[in-house]
């Protein structure tokens, strides 16, 4: 795959001397939607402010499609629109005109036809002449938005785009980047929403401490990071877990109702079959069995807490 974003040996150092950003390498691929997953201070806001040039790097370089961001600043920000953490919005202007203004800052040509379009994708068309203080918090985070997409950029940062806003408009807004993304828009959001990740992003990357610990496909990720497990409920509990079974490394639930088995799903022999002969030779009844995978908060705790 192209990539569309290039980062090298990334750092940030503000003036307190706090290091917010430690050598970072990542590439953006054209078309994908790449998620950042961190926890509060982890760096994710100042690497994509990095990116878009409202913060200046220490040292390091990035590039959007082949512009350096300082040399070709001008080139790079008409390609990159930027979804902020915060609701920063005028009160008394209205929907259309506060879009339709930020296109021009880019200096592109008026096109009512686009920003119509624009608004009806966003649900936002019939609030098209509401000012702005009278739209609720989820509304104001749509013109956010449209702002941000009024130039018709390349690529879309979204920094925490469905913080504070309810589950159903959450959904409306994941359905909204899938057909940016449909329409060739490269994505990065920034998110505490692990189902937000697991729902939408093609890649997930993991900042911790200023650093990135981990990117990677989203399937592969759960793939190789994740655990598979058996899940076994006995017909009668047991107290300890007989001396034949030690080899399977089994839990035992507290209330000894149940067996959890780990396995790795790569091996070509996963052990279940020798187990379960185990269990009926050790006098183990069991009235159910069950699968689950790891998911991808329980990666991502854990690779956060190693690197704590």
């Amino acid at each position: 795959m192209k990539a569309i974003v290039k980062i090298s040996n990334l750092s940030k150092t503000y003036n307190t001397g706090d290091q917010a950003l430690k050598n970072i390498d990542l590439e953006i691929y054209e078309g994908e939607i790449l998620a950042l997953l961190g926890p509060n201070g982890a760096g994710k806001t100042t690497l994509i402010s990095t990116i878009c040039g409202i913060v200046s790097a220490s040292s390091g370089s990035v590039t959007v499609a082949g512009h350096d961001i300082v040399s070709g600043y001008r080139i790079t920000r008409d390609l990159i629109g930027l979804v902020p953490q915060e609701l920063t919005l005028g009160a008394f202007d209205t929907v259309w005109n506060t879009v339709s203004f930020s296109r021009g800052l880019f200096g592109k040509k008026p096109n009512p036809a686009y920003i119509e379009q624009l608004l009806k994708d966003l649900s936002l068309y019939d609030k098209k002449n509401n000012a702005l203080m009278t739209l609720s918090g989820g509304m104001k985070r749509r013109v956010l938005i449209a702002k941000a997409l009024s130039h018709e950029p390349r690529i879309l940062f979204l920094d925490e785009p469905t913080a504070g806003v309810d589950v159903e408009l959450r959904r409306d807004m994941w359905r909204l980047v899938r057909g940016l993304q449909e329409s060739g828009v490269t994505i990065i959001l920034t998110t505490h929403y692990i189902e937000e990740a697991e729902e939408i992003a093609d890649r997930v990357g993991i900042i911790s401490n200023g650093e990135l610990v981990l990117v990677g496909d989203k399937k592969t990720l759960m793939h190789e990071l994740g655990k598979k497990q058996l899940i076994l409920d006995l017909k009668h509990p047991i107290v300890d877990i007989p001396e034949s079974l030690a080899k399977y490394a089994l839990e035992i639930s507290d209330d000894g109702n149940q067996l959890t088995y780990t396995y790795d799903t790569h091996s070509t022999r996963t052990g279940i079959t020798a187990l379960l002969q185990s269990l009926n030779e050790a006098g183990l009844s069991m009235k159910d069995l069950k699968t689950r995978q790891t998911s991808l908060e329980e990666i991502f705790v854990n690779l956060v807490r190693s690197q704590a």
